[in-house]
């Protein structure tokens, strides 16, 4: 993810800023120009921009002058009046809600007022993979946009009747137990299953892999390397699922698969090293936007002053990069007494299959916009 500075005063903000800390100033992002922007009232529930950017999706800019400055904007609805969001829309768009908050399809009931906390942190999460998505040039499109194909988000609870909601994907529909918003829930959750990591926003990751699993390899010219790389995902499902939480992974697992989920069935071992993919462009990028090197004093220690552009940037440039970023962040996070950021190893056969996704999500990012699938 870029930095963001507020165009008033040039204070760095972050992503889910909506107040300028030093100025005051509104903030929204403009999903038009990739861009979080400062406003100004302009009256009858309009605000003006501040500074301009340049167009970063053509195609979803709702007018030519959308990322003007001075152009008129409104507050998406879940931002003037829930609180939970900080996304822009034109103000010549139809639209009451933006561009993100309209690939909800199920919001958590708000009858329960700790419910409104994991809303907001669900957005959140969300928002940042459509930004990851959306940089990336994939085929981002919501169920109202691409009723059949397009992606919707519901965000559901458990009920008193003892009706588990399973996070989870299903034909474009991915399915979040509000309970992950809940930091200790997923703790807890999370030392229960022997994972080293789970966070909202891996869930996100992950679960669209599996989204653009039979988006982009269904079906596909890249099925075939798939299965020489991941299996045959024909493999029944359900006997997997019973099969490895009845005997769990092989003992050799970290030598071949990114996380011990990822041994259950092809689909997941799939999905675990989409998600960390994106992992490693998101913070890769950040890392760049940031102006972040490294210079060891001892010169055979790793170094990163590579600064390429992520969508720039070959894979093995990408790898070459992330090795030594995530030895200094991990560093980082023990000196804080915190767990490591980065708590995975990459061996041989896990790079071949995250150089896969890197391939197809170049080749998506490459086609046309009519021709994608």
């Amino acid at each position: 993810m870029k930095t963001f500075h507020c165009d008033r005063c040039q204070q760095l903000v972050f992503f889910e800023n909506v107040r300028c800390e030093r100025c005051a100033a509104l903030l929204g992002y403009v999903p038009q120009s990739g861009e979080i922007s400062a406003f100004e009232e302009a009256g009858e529930g309009l605000w003006r921009r501040i500074g301009a950017g340049q167009p970063r999706m053509p195609d979803e800019a709702a007018g030519s002058d959308a990322t003007a400055h001075g152009a008129l904007f409104r507050q998406c609805h879940n931002y003037a009046v829930e609180n939970v969001c900080n996304w822009m829309i034109p103000a010549d768009a139809p639209d009451t809600l933006c561009r993100s908050c309209r690939f909800t399809r199920t919001i958590p009931n708000l009858e329960r007022s700790e419910n409104r906390l994991y809303w907001y942190r669900l957005e959140a999460a969300k928002r940042r993979l459509l930004y990851t998505l959306m940089a990336l040039n994939l085929p981002v499109r919501s169920r109202l946009e691409d009723p059949k194909r397009g992606l919707a988000f519901e965000f559901l609870e458990d009920t008193a009747e003892d009706k588990k909601v399973m996070t989870g994907h299903n034909r474009g529909v991915i399915t979040v137990n509000i309970a992950e918003a809940d930091d200790a829930h997923r703790e807890q959750t999370r030392s229960a299953l022997g994972e080293p990591y789970r966070t909202l926003l891996g869930h996100f990751r992950h679960e669209t892999g599996h989204y653009y699993f039979d988006r982009l390899v269904t079906g596909r010219r890249w099925l075939a390397q798939f299965r020489k790389l991941f299996g045959d995902e024909r493999a029944d499902y359900g006997a997997a699922l019973e099969a490895h939480y009845r005997d769990g992974p092989s003992a050799e697992w970290a030598q071949s698969y990114i996380s011990a989920y990822a041994t259950m069935h092809p689909w997941e071992d799939w999905a675990e090293t989409w998600a960390h993919y994106l992992h490693i462009v998101d913070t890769l990028d950040t890392a760049t936007a940031c102006g972040l090197v490294l210079i060891p004093e001892r010169p055979h220690e790793p170094t990163l002053t590579d600064r390429t552009p992520v969508d720039e940037a070959s894979f093995d440039d990408l790898m070459a990069r992330w090795f030594p970023l995530t030895y200094v962040l991990n560093s980082l996070n023990r000196s804080l007494g915190m767990p490591d950021g980065y708590p995975f190893t990459l061996p041989p056969p896990v790079i071949d299959k995250l150089r896969f996704v890197h391939r197809v999500v170049a080749a998506s990012a490459a086609a046309p916009v009519a021709s994608r699938p």
